[in-house]
């Protein structure tokens, strides 16, 4: 080991890890950065300190799109979105081709929205899955609201359980229009067979928003119901989802 003075190459890491007072932009530098960019970083922080909460629907959008779009204010995209949607959860629920009817919004921006409210989907699937459905109603209602309310048709959708309860699989097996979905009571029941249920919850949207069941949506549960039962299957709920909130037809006391 050598002692006494520092070599230059000592000098060259004290000086590289040294900190440096800030040096001020010159005009033509300041004239350069982007308005945006003071506004983005702003945005991280207050979500980074006080989380979603503290943003509002256009401003939680406008994080999201950072991504897709680097260099250019999202401010105005966010807002068209939110305006040609409504709300946050209705833009990530938005069809890719209505998404890119808005100024602004490519394929790439329409993409990154989608893989967000999959991955959202994908997490509250997860929290489910091998639990007790009916003991986790709560997280049941926030997965299908997620997967089903932004439809823009009808979706059939059969949540089976085993003899605990336990989520089996999770599937659509019907996909209509946009004020009805073809059900096939048979078609229901020997799923459940094939997959060894022992329970079902059916599940469906109303793409108008308005969750109340029609006349046709509780013969359909009862006719599911009278062919399930001679052969040990229950059906537990039939859940109809709208955008302002859901119906059970065992809640309502219809089945």
């Amino acid at each position: 080991m050598r002692g006494g003075g520092m070599s230059g190459e000592d000098e060259d890491e004290r000086g590289f890890f040294a900190e440096r007072p800030a040096r001020t932009p010159s005009r033509t530098e300041a004239q350069s950065i982007p308005h945006y960019a003071g506004h983005r970083q702003r945005l991280r922080e207050r979500f980074l300190k006080g989380g979603a909460d503290s943003l509002a629907d256009y401003e939680l959008l406008e994080l999201l799109l950072f991504r897709s779009i680097p260099r250019a204010d999202t401010k105005p995209v966010a807002k068209a979105l939110i305006a040609r949607f409504g709300s946050f959860a209705e833009v990530l629920g938005a069809p890719i081709h209505l998404l890119t009817e808005t100024k602004g919004v490519g394929s790439s921006v329409a993409f990154e929205i989608k893989l967000a409210a999959t991955a959202a989907e994908r997490m509250l699937k997860s929290s489910i899955r091998g639990r007790q459905v009916l003991s986790s109603w709560g997280s049941v209602l926030d997965y299908c609201r997620t997967a089903m309310a932004f439809e823009p048709r009808e979706q059939f959708r059969i949540l089976f359980l085993d003899k605990k309860n336990a989520l089996i699989a999770d599937e659509v097996q019907q996909t209509g229009t946009v004020d009805h979905t073809p059900v096939y009571p048979r078609e229901v029941v020997r799923r459940a067979l094939e997959l060894s249920a022992t329970a079902i919850i059916l599940v469906h949207n109303h793409p108008s928003g308005d969750p109340t069941p029609s006349r046709a949506d509780i013969e359909m549960t009862k006719t599911i119901i009278d062919s399930a039962k001679p052969l040990g299957i229950s059906v537990h709920d039939h859940i109809i989802i709208g955008k302002s909130g859901h119906a059970s037809l065992k809640g309502l006391q219809l089945i």
